[in-house]
């Protein structure tokens, strides 16, 4: 929809009037609908003529802006686009149909890797440029997939997709066969955490389906009926440091969230995965879960699987959080950095991590809590 309002000189007039330029107007209202680029699209701009320009996922951001700059008396013709784009027709949905989908933050394989999403993982698809779509993954990240690694589906494929029964792989790697055979073709790579439709059993492997009609073999070692796997979760503290012990020695990868690479908050994130429950994507987003743990006169009160914070202050006070581990006990963290290792707040311990000791800033702890900020598996809809 366009209005047409007054603009050009009368645009001049009405700006050297008001408390707040455009530009203020606008900022006001992303601050209050879309503090967090990460996590939602309000890309507004009052061009020199007198057009609002740019793009949102949040109707009631747009809404506000355009009753913003009506109170303002601010002359615009309203070209602000909302989300998803009307040329991208029904499909405004998708599902991972790669092991490791690489979410990137431009829409070009050279950009940087924001994120990774699992096979089997449902999207939103809000955007397009060329080949590349702009998504949002369940953790409401927001950022550019190619189109091969995804099926584009309406409401109701998704719904179909969501409703099959599954199967979860639940080794770090693995591979699905054309046939349930050792040595038969791969049909593609597997990594924990991957979702398939669960089509039935032979041979001592699952057969299974990809969201793009694809079908495979998976050994039965290597994966578990999803409804299974999820009723026999009894995450602890023992479960959670067991599972980042497997992930030991696994490459950094800037923007992985998976058993190819991991960055810091992915690492945290898969390992919480594994034991049922969704976190958000990066450590800042991290830090605002969970129970504060006092640590003002050392570790002592910390337990296994609690997360412990990393960056610096700022000049207003307010931590600037860069970096995230998870405590493992006897004074010692796991986290990626480098690789998945584990060290020590001991100064006297052989693995003692002096900049990371010198830089940490709080823990937070997850089980046993309200969980604040994170989604239980148990009580989100079945995949």
């Amino acid at each position: 929809m366009k209005r047409m309002l007054l603009f050009g000189a009368s645009l001049l007039l009405s700006l050297s009037g008001l408390a707040q330029t455009p530009a203020e107007v606008i900022g006001s209202v992303r601050q209050q609908f879309a503090p967090d680029k990460r996590t939602a699209i309000f890309e507004a701009t009052l061009a020199e003529n007198g057009v609002l320009r740019g793009k949102t996922n949040l109707p009631e951001a747009r809404e506000a802006l355009i009753q913003k700059l009506n109170a303002a008396k601010v002359a615009f013709t309203d070209s602000l686009r909302l989300l998803p784009a009307a040329d991208l027709g029904a499909e405004t949905f998708g599902v991972v149909r790669v092991s490791v989908g690489n979410v990137r933050s431009a829409p070009e394989h050279s950009a940087e890797l924001a994120t990774q999403a699992l096979l089997g993982m449902p999207l939103k698809v809000l955007d397009r440029s060329g080949e590349w779509f702009r998504v949002q993954t369940p953790d409401q990240y927001i950022a550019w997939l190619d189109h091969g690694a995804f099926q584009r589906l309406d409401r109701a494929g998704l719904d179909r997709w969501q409703q099959a029964r599954k199967l979860i792989v639940t080794v770090n790697q693995t591979t699905g066969f054309a046939e349930p055979k050792p040595g038969s073709l791969p049909v593609s790579d597997l990594v924990a955490g991957d979702l398939l439709q669960f089509l039935g059993e032979k041979s001592g492997y699952f057969e299974a389906g990809y969201p793009d009609g694809r079908r495979a073999f998976v050994a039965k070692t290597d994966a578990q009926p999803y409804e299974a796997w999820l009723a026999g979760l009894k995450p602890t503290e023992t479960s959670l440091v067991e599972t980042g012990r497997r992930f030991m020695g696994l490459p950094y990868l800037w923007g992985g969230t998976s058993s190819k690479g991991v960055d810091c908050s992915g690492f945290t994130k898969t390992v919480y995965l594994l034991n049922g429950f969704t976190l958000p994507r990066d450590a800042s987003q991290q830090a605002l879960t969970g129970e504060p743990i006092d640590t003002s006169t050392g570790f002592d009160n910390l337990r296994p699987g609690d997360l412990l914070f990393f960056g610096k202050k700022r000049e207003d006070g307010t931590d600037r959080v860069v970096h995230v581990a998870m405590w493992v006990g006897n004074g010692r963290f796991i986290h990626a950095s480098s690789l998945v290792q584990i060290n020590s707040m001991d100064p006297a311990a052989p693995d003692f991590d002096a900049y990371n000791r010198g830089r940490f800033l709080f823990a937070k702890r997850l089980l046993g809590t309200p969980m604040r900020g994170v989604v239980s598996l148990k009580m989100a809809q079945v995949p």
